[in-house]
């Protein structure tokens, strides 16, 4: 049986301060402005005044999300140079000796993983720090979260541990990619049908 590793993010109890982005920037010494995982504020609902009472039907969560290392990912078959391509770990990394940065991995993402490095013009995304993973570590976020809401492990391994979903509002249907990650819906989170959700830090990610 293939190897494949993946994160579980519990979305029930994330505060949303994006230490995980932080920590992710650090390890990877991230110009500004490039963010390989972004944490998502997604609210809809208001308040609604009926015969001069106030009340509200506001519903609010964070989604932290980084590159899926999907079992389909359509990122590497866009890749024109074989600069991307999937691990016998399940890992999806880009070799920057191969990669011309023409950004059609980022286009085809649906998760807008792949970013372009203006200052070295390839491509940069998520790779689960791979040098800490065969160190036998965590990925930087996972350990930086001071909730304790990220994990990250053998994806046969974390289904046994935690159950969950692939998709909640904002991200795609997970059919496109099968992507790896378990993910712990908040109670408020929103079916990707609803119109009226909607990412309230669009400027940050």
């Amino acid at each position: 049986m293939k190897k494949q590793y993946a994160f579980y993010f519990d979305s029930s109890k994330c505060s949303g301060c994006k230490t995980c982005q932080m920590a992710c920037k650090d390890k990877n010494n991230l110009e500004v402005g490039v963010l390989w995982r972004r944490v998502y504020e997604v609210s809809e609902g208001g308040w609604t005044n009926n015969d001069g009472v106030w009340s509200n039907n506001i519903k609010t969560y964070n989604m932290s999300i980084a590159c899926n290392h999907c079992e389909n990912p359509i990122c590497v078959l866009g890749c024109p140079t074989s600069a991307m391509k999937k691990n016998k770990n399940g890992i999806v990394t880009i070799d920057k000796n191969k990669c011309i940065g023409c950004r059609y991995c980022e286009w085809s993402c649906p998760y807008g993983a792949p970013q372009y490095d203006e200052v070295n013009s390839i491509m940069g995304k998520c790779d689960l720090c791979i040098d800490y993973v065969e160190d036998g570590r965590n990925p930087s976020c996972v350990d930086a979260c001071p909730m304790r809401v990220l994990d990250f492990g053998e994806f046969s391994e974390m289904t046994k541990k935690y159950s969950g979903v692939k998709e909640v509002y904002p991200l795609p249907n997970s059919v496109i990619t099968d992507p790896a990650i378990i993910i712990n819906p908040h109670r408020d989170a929103i079916e990707n049908e609803n119109k009226n959700a909607k990412i309230i830090n669009e400027e940050e990610v």
